[in-house]
């Protein structure tokens, strides 16, 4: 042990073995933890099983068992108990626990109050025999337990060197975050085997900071705490942690369809909720031919289905202005006619010119006013239309578009129920396609097909002289796929400027250069300070994941609060 120990003295490496410890006529089966050369502390395990090929009583006591703080190795004196944590003082947050095998199986795993007391990295040394099913039992419990602590988990069974008289041993590891399993080894591999995973420590206090119920717990002991240092790693090395350029968006085909079947029963039953209250079987849509919009068609179609309403009742209006262009006009009035529903056509080219002469704008400036009048123009009629139906505005703006504030305020800003509120842009076109693959056939699954391949556009500018859009959205505020990475981070995570660029650097490495991940950062933090003011006055709308910017549930945030503080510290990244 003394030889382990001294492996341990470069500062490292924090090492944690299992061995048997006599004391007192006593023998404990413990974690022995060691780093700096020394040994650190010694934790005994806390339950025996003595059930089915399970004798541990034969030999061993339990932690309850010893009534002293310390035991003599080599002449010194090392903290011995189960009331043991291990705190990296070159590392604010990394606080180690340990358990054993069979603690990790009951009602009330140690690590559950060692997380409550601090622990972030908790792991537990197993000599866990395997048989059939207990590989995905296993995976389960380490998943969920990391998943209740707020913590990682780290878990290292005993391999097939062991003893096969009765019973064989896989060698199975796990290493789980939050409940994310980051990585898991091979198992029956005679061959010494490893698994490593890079731990984010900062989410997992950002997580704990916000979960409330977590910091209402209250552990049920008191932990003494021995300090250990190691020292940070120099040089620049390779994250061992897998980065997801779409966090909203599963890689895996399987999973993204299911994520997409579930958001759109979200989305339906939440609209199909308001319908019933207001006792209205008519509501009024705005059609660009553009993916929002067509994602809130779908939903209404499939509400309207669900509740046995006629789908006359859905007036899908179309507004063709000075940016509308063919490809966008023609797939709008396709899947009008394909689904069914009440179509409506109204130009705002005459009504926009006359607004534009009662307040002396000039047609051929194309500022801001000009757009936003068309953008107003079009919400009126919606909302007028409404009320001749006696039904409801059903809004179409996406999350990502709230983050940003890429909408007029006051027009396609405002509706009287948002069925996209909680969908990022870069899931809205999954969630189409996803439709259009399962739901639908022919014509009608050309047609989203073609939407989906439709560059995001506003449209309030006019076409360029081939007819085709001239107002590429991502042209101007950047592309979604990175404010959306940025959205995750900055919202779900809370991490700081400085570690969110570090991410995408990472992740978008051979894409994107630092230089203009660094400029679209700078955009996202200005805009999503900047727009708040609209976030605040949001309609109702379903939460879907867990980014949501609603002002009345998990974003709380004044209009006026300043974003100086972030720009300064991507700021001093530029210097």
């Amino acid at each position: 042990m003394l030889q382990l120990a001294a492996l341990t003295a470069d500062g490292s490496l924090l090492l944690i073995v299992g061995s048997p410890i006599a004391h007192e006529g006593r023998l404990f089966n413990c974690a022995v933890v060691m780093a700096g050369g020394n040994i650190l502390g010694i934790v005994p395990k806390n339950f025996l099983p003595n059930t089915q090929e399970f004798y541990e009583e034969r030999w061993f006591s339990a932690a309850a068992d010893c009534r002293v703080k310390e035991v003599i190795i080599a002449g010194k004196a090392i903290p011995f108990g189960d009331d043991l944590l291990f705190e990296n003082t070159n590392m604010p947050g990394c606080i180690v626990g340990a358990e054993i095998c069979e603690d990790g199986w009951v009602a009330s795993p140690p690590s559950g109050q060692m997380a409550v007391a601090g622990a972030t990295l908790l792991v537990n040394l197993s000599a866990s025999p395997e048989i059939l099913g207990k590989r995905q039992y296993r995976r389960q419990l380490v998943s969920s337990q990391s998943a209740r602590c707020l913590a990682a988990y780290a878990y290292a069974s005993a391999g097939p060197g062991e003893s096969s008289t009765d019973l064989v041993f896989s060698g199975h590891s796990l290493i789980a975050e939050n409940g994310t399993i980051l990585q898991e080894s091979e198992r029956f591999c005679f061959n010494t085997s490893w698994v490593y995973a890079d731990i984010d420590i900062d989410r997992l206090q950002s997580e704990r900071r916000k979960n409330n119920s977590f910091a209402a717990s209250s552990s049920m002991r008191e932990y003494r705490r021995i300090g250990f240092a190691l020292h940070p790693l120099s040089g620049s090395l390779p994250l061992h942690r897998a980065l997801e350029r779409q966090p909203f968006v599963p890689a895996v085909a399987d999973e993204r369809s299911q994520r997409c079947q579930e958001i759109f029963a979200l989305q339906t039953t939440a609209l199909a909720r308001r319908l019933q209250h207001i006792g209205t079987k008519n509501v009024a849509i705005g059609i660009s031919g553009g993916l929002d919009s067509t994602l809130a068609l779908l939903v209404v179609v499939k509400v309207f289905d669900l509740l046995g309403l006629d789908r006359r009742g859905i007036d899908a209006v179309t507004m063709p202005g000075f940016g509308t262009t063919k490809r966008t006009r023609d797939n709008a009035k396709k899947l009008i006619e394909l689904l069914g529903v009440n179509s409506r056509v109204i130009p705002i080219d005459v009504a926009v010119r006359q607004h534009f002469n009662d307040i002396g704008h000039d047609e051929t400036l194309r500022d801001i006013t000009y757009e936003n009048s068309q953008a107003r123009e079009r919400t009126q009629i919606l909302m007028d239309i409404a009320n001749q139906i006696h039904g409801i505005v059903i809004g179409t703006g996406d999350l990502s578009e709230l983050a940003l504030g890429w909408c007029t305020y006051n027009a396609d800003h405002m509706s009287m129920y948002g069925v996209n509120c909680g969908v990022p842009k870069t899931l809205v076109r999954y969630l189409v396609s996803w439709c259009a693959e399962s739901s639908y056939c022919g014509e009608t699954r050309a047609v989203l097909e073609d939407i989906c391949a439709t560059p995001v556009s506003p449209e309030l500018l006019p076409p360029n002289a081939a007819g085709e859009i001239s107002q590429v959205t991502e042209d101007h505020v950047g592309p979604y796929e990175l404010h959306d990475f940025y959205l995750f981070h900055v919202v779900r995570n809370q991490f700081a400027p400085k570690k969110v660029l570090f991410l995408a650097q990472v992740t978008f490495a051979g894409v994107y250069e630092d230089a203009m991940l660094l400029r679209w950062l700078q955009v996202f933090y200005r805009r999503f300070f900047a727009q708040q003011f609209k976030r605040s006055c949001l309609p109702d709308g379903p939460k879907i994941g867990s980014v949501a910017l609603s002002p009345r549930g998990d974003w709380r945030m004044p209009s006026d609060a300043s974003v100086q503080l972030w720009l300064d510290e991507l700021e001093d990244l530029n210097d």
